[in-house]
C-alpha cells in the first residue's frame, strides 16, 4: 500500500509559544508533540513513503481571507498567519527536509484549493498517516476530507495536539468512528 504522511501546521503561529494565534502551543510542548513529528517524518522516510508538510497561511495582503470566518476571519489584524512571515515558518525543531512536500492552504482542510489531492493521486497513495495541530480542526478536517475520498486513513494521536487534553481525547474519539487511531511505536510495523 502506498503510504505519505501528512503533518499539519506546526508552524511559529499555532504551534510555538511566541505564535500570535499560538493556543494549542502549551500542549504541544507538554506532550512533545514535535519530536513525535520528528520521529514520524523519519520512519516514513526509513520507509520510502511520502512526507508532506502542511501550513495554513494567507498570501501578502491577505487577499484569500475570508473575513466572516470566526476561526481566521482576524487574522490580518494581528498579523498572523501571513505567507512568507516568521510566522508560517515551521516550527524550529521540527526537521524539515529538502525533499518534504510543502502544501500551503488557505483555509482548515489542506484539500481546499491546494495541490495536495493531484500530489496523493499522481503518486498513487491510498493510505495517509496523519498528524498535527489543533486536533479539533485541521486534523479533524483533513481525516474527515480524506475519509469522504476513499483514503485509508490512520490519526498518528501522538503527534497532535489540540488546546487541551479534553479537546484532544474527544477529536479522537470521534476520529476513530473513520479512522485508525495509532501511537508513534505503531508506525515501523506498518
Amino acid at each position: 500500500m502506498s503510504t505519505a504522511f501528512i503533518g499539519l501546521d506546526y508552524i511559529m503561529d499555532i504551534a510555538h509559544p511566541s505564535g500570535k494565534i499560538s493556543g494549542v502551543a502549551g500542549q504541544v510542548e507538554q506532550r512533545g508533540i514535535i519530536s513525535k513529528a520528528n520521529q514520524a517524518l523519519e520512519m516514513a522516510k526509513a520507509k520510502q513513503w511520502l512526507n508532506i508538510l502542511v501550513k495554513v497561511g494567507f498570501g501578502k495582503g491577505y487577499v484569500e481571507q475570508t473575513k466572516n470566518s470566526l476561526l481566521f476571519g482576524q487574522a490580518h489584524k494581528f498579523g498572523a498567519i501571513e505567507l512568507g512571515t516568521a510566522g508560517t515558518d515551521f516550527h524550529p525543531d521540527l526537521r524539515v527536509d529538502l525533499s518534504d512536500i510543502i502544501v500551503e492552504k488557505p483555509r482548515v482542510s489542506p484539500f481546499y484549493c491546494t495541490k495536495l489531492e493531484a500530489v496523493l493521486r499522481s503518486n498513487k497513495i491510498s493510505r495517509l498517516i496523519v498528524a498535527g495541530v489543533s486536533s479539533t480542526w485541521a486534523v479533524q478536517s483533513t481525516v474527515r476530507d480524506a475519509h469522504d475520498r476513499d483514503y485509508d486513513i490512520l490519526v498518528l494521536e501522538d503527534a497532535c495536539a489540540a488546546a487541551t487534553e479534553e479537546e484532544h481525547k474527544t477529536s479522537m474519539g470521534d476520529l476513530g468512528v473513520i479512522s485508525s487511531i495509532i501511537k508513534i511505536e505503531n508506525v515501523s510495523a506498518l
